[in-house]
């Protein structure tokens, strides 16, 4: 193979590779609100992350008896960390999926990059450029416009979509987790951290799921309609998902990779048109138009946004 296929072929992968990623996110809001009908949201979590688990361990159980050591002095910290990304993010985006649409669960799931610049600002110090906070306010206007449903009455009178508010709720959870790796940075290899990752936020939501399942939902049948969902969590918004991520962040660096994350509202919202009949309001063009603007300004102008692994 010639010299110039090599990089033109590596190119091709890195691009279709950041087009898929917020497809296969979209989808996982898609997905979630056409059947947590009949999953419940926390067995919706739980067995993602246990399918998940089932396919990466084979392959990661010798990086983590390898660095045992490393994960042993720093458990307290990753068990913090698992809780407030893979045991938290994804339980309360399924939770809003209940009372939400897929379109606003995207939407407002588009903003953790203004998340995790405010939060660094708050927590860290970072300092934060005028353009920069300008960015951060036109974003949070814009999720307001979309909770609100161009109605500022919702506002006012708290009758605002509880989803919407849990989603809210979803994405400070995933800021707070990235600016906590940030401070609390854990030496592992990447495969090695997202696997045990993944194996501590299992047990955290594992008492959850159960007071759920015995008190509460009393769990879901497994059959082909059920089945299918959980491995598209486990295999596309998560697996294939991060792989890809990864290997364009490799490959062309954060800042330009992020740029494709706004694909994600533009994905879900043509699935859910197409899937689950839903249609655009002015507000979500508005609070969209605002969101995508502050995204721009916020991690586009001045120093970067602190990095972070996305596990949705």
């Amino acid at each position: 193979m010639s010299a110039e296929i090599r990089p033109a072929r590596s190119a091709a992968l890195t691009y279709a590779g950041l087009v898929l990623t917020p497809l296969f996110w979209a989808g996982n809001a898609v997905v979630a609100r056409g059947t947590v009908d009949s999953i419940p949201p926390l067995s919706m979590a739980f067995w993602r992350w246990v399918i998940a688990l089932a396919i990466l361990l084979p392959f990661a159980m010798p990086g983590i008896l390898r660095n045992l050591r490393v994960i042993r002095e720093h458990l307290g910290s990753m068990v913090v960390l698992a809780t407030f990304s893979v045991g938290a993010f994804n339980s309360l985006l399924y939770v809003a999926a209940v009372t939400t649409t897929a379109t606003n669960i995207a939407l407002i799931n588009a903003t953790i990059p203004i998340f995790v610049s405010l939060l660094a600002w708050i927590i860290l110090g970072d300092r934060t450029r005028p353009i920069q906070a300008l960015g951060i306010a036109l974003a949070i206007l814009g999720i307001l416009a979309v909770v609100a449903r161009g109605d500022i009455s919702v506002l006012t009178g708290l009758q605002a979509q509880p989803g919407d508010l849990i989603m809210v709720a979803a994405v400070f959870s995933w800021g707070l987790f990235s600016v906590l790796l940030r401070r609390q940075a854990v030496p592992l290899p990447g495969f090695t951290f997202l696997s045990t990752q993944i194996l501590l936020g299992t047990l955290v939501i594992l008492p959850f799921y159960l007071a759920d399942l015995l008190f509460f939902s009393g769990g879901f049948e497994l059959t082909r309609e059920t089945a299918m969902p959980l491995a598209y969590f486990a295999i596309f918004p998560g697996i294939l998902a991060y792989a890809c991520w990864n290997y364009a962040v490799h490959s062309i660096g954060p800042s330009r990779a992020a740029i494709f994350i706004y694909l994600t509202p533009v994905f879900a919202a043509i699935l859910a048109s197409i899937f689950l009949g839903e249609s655009l309001g002015q507000f979500h063009i508005i609070g969209g138009m605002l969101i995508l603007v502050g995204l721009v300004l916020a991690t586009r102008a001045g120093r970067p946004i602190p990095e972070y692994r996305k596990l949705s």
